[in-house]
This record gives structure tokens, sequence and C-alpha cells, in this order.
């Protein structure tokens, strides 16, 4: 006996059968148990086949007998004398009869798949082939026979789903008929509620504790399902791993391909149908696509009259339809339209028919209602469609029953080919069969009138009107918030307007009052408003007189504005402007002071030095802003010993205090130079000087001692650029030697040089605003002022003048200037 196992029957049962010699181990009572079960699980199967089959069969039978007149019994002879010259089944040509005969959804794919029978027939001859095997005859036949027993199946799934009495038995219909043989394991029938909630309300395949937890879906949880509903094409996904959408049987089928599609018909969608296979799910054939979509319009017919289960002690849950609806509207504040679906001969939402208007009801056109109410939306709107895509909104909420709502959405009507245009608010809703469309027009008066109320608030306006001869005052509410008082309280006249004002502006209101009441013509006038609560406002007031058809002086209307914070801010700039005035007057004066004295001490010209064979200059150049002038000096004097010292330095900073700081170094180094000692000593003296006794300022110099009977040149430098030596056609710095720059130190030590100068020698000395530069480094200014004094000019004077007019320097600093020339 041999044992043959089937691990795919539904539950996982494995089913053993014996067959073969006796003498093998029987079987267990739970095998046998297993095995009857399966056996009677399959019987119940093909009971149910063979009633669908016969079902149809019988329906069939009865096509004929309205088609050719005749009794059931010649019906049925008739039906298997064409199956036999067909070639098919009884069963087979009966779907072709009823397909032939209804032409709906169903029919179209029933004859894709019996074309295609037909096409592989066609291209396999038969007899006329070389296929000596018959293998191109017996592929051609399978694929008809899948064809064939696909168009048998959906139309057996139809009459399953059609006659089970609950959506439960739809679901165990389509899975068994026309799901499984695709692949399919599990199938779940979802019901849309009207708030775009999912009831689950079929399923097969899935187990029943995974169906329970799935029963409701909240409104807009994002599912599998959800996407089918929302997406009017429905949602083909290969494999779940990759979306992270969650749906019943995700556990059981992580993997998985799911199939979710709206179950709709007339243009509204009364749930999904969801399909889940095993493995991932490859791209189908459009034959197989429009099977699903036959079986999902199939569920639709289904759930078209599913009614919610009552829960105890719940009332009934009624449906208003579009009479109720009316009602509905009738009681509305707003504009509204009662809109029922129009559909097309082939039963296709085609527009939507204004069956009701509401009496507060506002064309954008001012049409009357009874022109718009009986007309296709479509009609009285034309431009619906691309109106922010009212009229797809509409259809949505009609097929999805979730609501939507917008403001400030465009309206247009087509009048006389004319469009008018209105910015309305918009809700949709369905109830029923029927859509409640509500618009609120924004009136162009209220809206302009809230755009003033909008101005005056922000810009503290607040406005009144007097009648001067019965003594009405009106004030609206921003002036009674101004002038602190409740609105409840008596307004202001305008004759008592001084009494609510500071005592200082009553001229000013008087005169205001006197143009404005005697001579009739506009006024204004600004003054400082006193409130109740002791807040004190500065108040500008603008009125203009309303004289009657006798020039009798009628009303006087006019506005308040509180311009409080432009007054203090006045009040602050105009201190501002006080104060920085003031601060420049200082600076004018410090720069003046610093000017005269610094030309006290230093004058830009000095005069001529008389010294045997030697000619000594100096020059002066002051910064061209005043506030720059700094602390440059310079100084040329001859000594009691007959030694001529030269000097020039730079104090940091610019100001009173930088001049005053070169006064005490200038004058302290003069004084120094008497001792007899050498630069570099003298430098040393002078750093003491600068860092001890000027409030610590740092500078820099260069100091040299000329001894006119030998020709020579001892000097120093204190952080200082060296001097420069023109000698016949070239010009070049003395070497440098050490020393830093004064102050920075409480002592400091300075290295001294020698220079051999003779007849015909140039001697420069110089501060750094003679060369510097901001875009430029020292070391390139330095070599363009040596290419500047090469061409020597026949006097010294001369030659410092033409430094100072070809000098590049551009950082606009004072500049000093001191040359000797050896005779």
């Amino acid at each position: 006996m041999s044992v043959s196992e089937q691990s795919g029957e539904p539950g996982g049962v494995v089913r053993r059968e014996a067959s073969g010699p006796a003498g093998m181990t029987p079987l267990s009572p739970v095998g046998r148990l297993a095995a009857t079960v399966d056996r009677l699980s399959r019987e119940v199967r093909a009971a149910q086949a063979e009633a669908e089959g016969r079902a149809l069969i019988e329906l069939a039978k009865g096509i004929l007998v309205a088609r050719l007149g005749c009794g059931p019994a010649e019906a049925a002879r008739q039906l298997a004398e064409l199956a036999e010259q067909s070639q098919v089944t009884p069963l087979e040509f009966a779907v072709e009869v009823i397909n032939q005969s209804a032409r709906d959804r169903m029919s179209e794919v029933t004859d894709a798949f019996l074309a295609a029978t037909a096409a592989v027939r066609t291209a396999d001859p038969g007899n006329d082939t070389d296929d000596t095997d018959g293998e191109g005859t017996a592929a051609a036949g399978t694929a008809g026979e899948v064809a064939e027993s696909a168009a048998v199946r959906l139309r057996a799934a139809e009459s399953g789903a059609l006659a089970a009495d609950d959506t439960q038995a739809v679901a165990d219909a389509l899975l068994e008929q026309a799901l499984r043989p695709l692949g399919a394991v599990a199938v779940a029938i979802w019901a849309a509620g009207y708030d775009g909630s999912l009831t689950l309300v079929g399923s097969a395949g899935f187990p029943p504790a995974e169906a329970a937890r799935w029963r409701y879906v909240p409104p807009d949880v994002a599912t599998v399902a959800r996407r089918g509903l929302t997406e009017r094409a429905g949602q083909w996904i290969t494999s779940l791993a990759g979306t992270g959408l969650p749906s019943v049987g995700r556990h059981q089928y992580p993997d998985g391909g799911r199939v979710a599609l709206p179950a709709g018909t007339g243009g509204r969608v009364h749930g999904v149908l969801e399909i889940a296979w095993p493995m991932p799910l490859a791209p189908q054939p459009p034959q197989v696509v429009r099977q699903v979509e036959a079986l999902a319009e199939l569920c639709a017919h289904t759930l078209e009259s599913y009614t919610p289960p009552r829960e105890a002690g719940q009332e009934p849950r009624v449906i208003p339809d579009a009479v109720e609806l009316m009602d509905l509207a009738d009681g509305l504040h707003d504009p509204a339209l009662v809109l029922v679906p129009h559909l097309d001969a082939a039963g296709q939402l085609a527009d939507f028919r204004i069956q009701h208007v509401n009496k507060r009801f506002l064309d954008p056109a001012g049409r009357p209602r009874a022109v718009v109410g009986g007309a296709l939306l479509l009609e009285a709107y034309p431009m619906a469609a691309g109106d922010s895509e009212l009229f797809r909104n509409v259809e949505r909420v009609y097929a999805t029953g979730e609501p939507f709502r917008a403001r400030h959405m465009n309206l247009t009507a087509l009048v006389d080919q004319v469009p008018l245009s209105a910015v309305a608010d918009i809700s949709i809703s369905r109830h029923g069969n029927a859509v409640l469309l509500i618009w609120r027009i924004e009136d162009e008066t209220a809206r302009l009138a809230s755009l003033l109320q909008h101005a005056q608030r922000i810009g503290r306006i607040g406005g009144f009107e007097e009648n001067l001869l019965t003594g009405e005052i009106t004030w609206n509410g921003q002036l009674f918030d101004l002038y602190g008082r409740p609105q409840t309280s008596t307004p202001v006249p305008l004759e008592e307007l001084a009494a609510h004002a500071h005592p200082d502006d009553a001229v000013a209101i008087g005169r205001f009052l006197r143009t404005l009441l005697h001579h009739r013509r506009p006024a204004s006038a600004a003054f400082r408003l006193r409130r109740p609560d002791g807040v004190t406002r500065h108040v500008r007031v603008v009125a203009e007189p309303v004289l009657d058809t006798d020039d009798r002086l009628l009303l006087v209307r006019g506005a308040c504005q509180d311009i409080s914070a432009q007054h203090w801010t006045e009040v602050a700039l105009a201190a501002t402007r006080d104060q920085l005035a003031h601060t420049e007057q200082q600076a004018v004066e410090r720069a003046r002071l610093t000017l005269q004295l610094q030309h006290a001490i230093m004058p830009p010209a000095q005069t001529p030095l008389r010294v045997p064979d030697l000619q000594v200059a100096v020059r002066y150049r002051p910064a061209e802003t005043e506030q720059l002038v700094g602390g440059d000096w310079y100084d040329a004097v001859r000594l009691p010993s007959g030694l001529v010292l030269l000097c020039v330095g730079d104090v940091a900073g610019h100001g009173i205090e930088a001049a005053t700081s070169m006064v005490v170094l200038r004058n302290a180094l003069r004084g120094l130079a008497v001792t007899g000692a050498g630069p570099g000593q003298l430098l040393s003296w002078l750093n003491i000087v600068a860092h001890h006794l000027t409030g610590g300022v740092t500078a820099t110099a260069v100091c040299g001692l000329y001894d006119p009977s030998r020709r020579t040149l001892r000097w120093a430098r204190a952080g200082h650029l060296p001097p420069v030596l023109v000698r016949g056609p070239g010009a070049e710095p003395l070497p440098l030697v050490r020393g830093m720059l004064l102050g920075a130190v409480a002592e400091a030590s300075y290295e001294e040089a020698e220079a051999q100068l003779a007849a015909g020698d140039t001697l420069l000395m110089y501060t750094d605003g003679l060369i510097e530069r901001r875009d430029r480094p020292v070391e390139e200014a330095l070599t363009q002022l040596l290419s500047t004094v090469r061409p020597t000019p026949n006097t010294l004077d001369q030659q410092l003048d033409r430094l100072l007019t070809y000098s590049r320097s551009d950082t606009d600093d004072d500049t000093c200037l001191v040359g000797i020339r050896v005779g």
C-alpha cells in the first residue's frame, strides 16, 4: 500500500490514502478522522460547485426559452446539442449564452478570456503543422481550457455571491470559486462608513481571531484598504514588506502581495475588496486585472444593501434620503443645495442634479432659485470642473462618504457666455444617496467693512458722527477703547472735548472747533487726551462738516487716531538728534584744539636751520580728516655741542590724547639731548618717560646726531622705519639696528649705528603716513618710495615737496618728513 500526502488542503490537514495490497500499517484513529473530514469537505465543495453549475445551466435554459419560444425540455435539448457542436461542456456553453445575453462587466471579462482561447487555437492549426507528437495542439487545448474555466469560475462566483445571504458567504464564494485558482489565499470585504471608517463585513482565509481584531478601522487610519478606498484606480502592492502599511493578516503573510480595489456602483464607493497572496505578487496580465475588478464590482452590489448590525439597546440608524435632506437644508442659515446622482445610460455617474435649493441660497450670477433648482450641476455651473475642482470634490464625497471643507474657493457661473465669479466657503457631505453642498458667498460690502475694521484696529483709529440738530452722537467701538470708556457710556460731545484734554492744549482745541463749526471747513488738531483711568494718550482728531441743502451745518463726521507711539518716537528722535549734534560739536571742538596744539608745536614749515655745508628741511602734513589728527612729530635742532639732533616719531592713536603725549616725548627728547648722550641712550631715557610719565602710551621713533665736522651720522631706532640714504642715482635704507618701540616695557636698550656721508648725499627720516597703504605690505610701499626719491631735484625743499606730492599713502594719516643734504 502506498501513502500520498497533501499539505495544501485547508487547515493544513495531512491526508493519507491507503492503496495497494493489504497488510500495510493501518491508519491511526486521528488519521482516519482527518481523512474523513477531508473527504467530506471535498464532497461539500463539489456539491456547491455542482449546484452553482446547475444554477448557471438553468439560467441559460431560461434565456433559450425566452429567445426560442420553446419549453424547458426543448431548451435543455438545444443546450446539449449546441454544446456538443461547439465541443465544449454544457456548463461552458451556458456561461457563453449568459454572457451574450447579459452584456455586463462580467461579460466583458469572460469574453476576454474566451477571445484568448480563440487566439491560441488559431495560432495552432492542428493537422496543418509538422508537430507529430501533438505538443502544440495540447498546449493550445490547455490554454483554451484555462481561459474557459476562468470564465466559468467568474460566473460561478457571481452565482454564489448572488445566492449568498450575507457578505461572509460572498467572501467564501469569491475565494473558492474565483480567487484561489489565481493563487490568492485570503480575501476581505470592507464596508465604508459615512464618516470614512471601514468595517470588515466578510472575510475568508484569515484566522477568525485575526478577522475579529480587524472588525473596525477608525477614519483616517492608513491601511491597505484605506488606500484602496481613496485611490480610485485601486492598489496593486507587490509585497507588504516595503510599504509599512498595516492590514488584516499581515503577520500571516508579511511578504505577500496585496490588492485593494474600491467596490462601487454608479459612481459611489460602498467599500473595498482586499485580496491577499502568500508570496510577492508579480505583474498580472490585463485579463486577470479585469477579472479582479469585476469581482470588486460584484462585491459592490452586495455592499449596496448592507446594513450595519445594531447593538443591544441601540436605535436603528436612519439614513436620510433626499426628501429628509431637503428639510434639513431649509433649516440651515447658510445657502445650501441638495444634489442627487445623475447616471448615464451605462449606469455610470455622469453628473449631479440640483434637487433642491434652500431659501438662503445665493447664486453667484444672481439667478433666481427656480432657475437653478432642478438643473444639472455642470449645466448650471459649467465651470465647476475647473473651480478648484469643485465637481471632483463633490464626486469624491459621494463616492467615499468623507466630508470635504474648504475656505475661499472660487465659484464661477457662466451666464450668457459671460463668466461671473464669487468667493465662497464650501462644505460638502453625503447623506444617504444624496449630497449636501453648502456655500457661503462672501459679500463684497461685508468684506470691505471687515477690512476697514481691521485697518481701524491696527491703526488705532476710532470714528464718530455727531448730529448738531438732534444732539445724537455715534461712536464706534475703537473710539470707546481710545477714550478708555465702556461702550455703554455716553459719548463725549465735541464742545466738551477741551474738558477731557490737557489744559495746555485748550488753545489748539479751540482753534480746531472754531474752524470746524464756525468756518465750516475741515480741521485737525493734536492734543493730549486725559482718560478716566489716569492714562494720557496723544491723539490726533480730524473732522469735516456736513451741510444740508440750505448750507446749514447738519453733521460733523471725523476720526481720532492714537498717535502716542508716534509722538514718543518723535520725542526720542529729537533727543537723539540733540545729543548727536552736541557730540558732533564736542568732536569738532576737540579736533580744532588738537590741530591748533599740533600746529603751535610743529608748523607745516620751519625756519631753515643754519649749519655750514648742510641743508636741513622739514615738512609736516596733517591728516585730511580733523578727527584723525594724530601724534606724529619731528625735530631738527643744533645742540650746544655743535651736533645736529634729527628725529621723527609717531605716537599710537589719534586725537588730543595722542597730541599731548607727542608734546611730552618731543620736549623730553630735546631736553635730554643737551646731556651729550648718544642716540641709543637718549631713546632708553625716552622709553622710561613714555612708560611712566605719559599714561602708558606707546610710540615709535628714530633719532640721529649729525657731526658736521666729520660728516657722520650716529643713529638709533625704536620700532621705526630706518632712514633712507640717497647717493647719486641710487637710494637705499640704512641697515636695520635693533630697538623696540617706546613705552612697551619699563626699561629697554637700543643699538646704535654710524653712517659716513659724503658731499651731495641726502638723508631722509619720515613717519609711516608717507608710505603706508591698506592693500600693500610695508616692504612694497618702501620700494615705491625709493623709486620716487632717486631723481634728485636741485634743492632739498623741492625734493621733500615732491615726495609729499607723489606719495601713494591711502590711510589718511598725518605725515612728518625730515631731510638733510651734505654740501
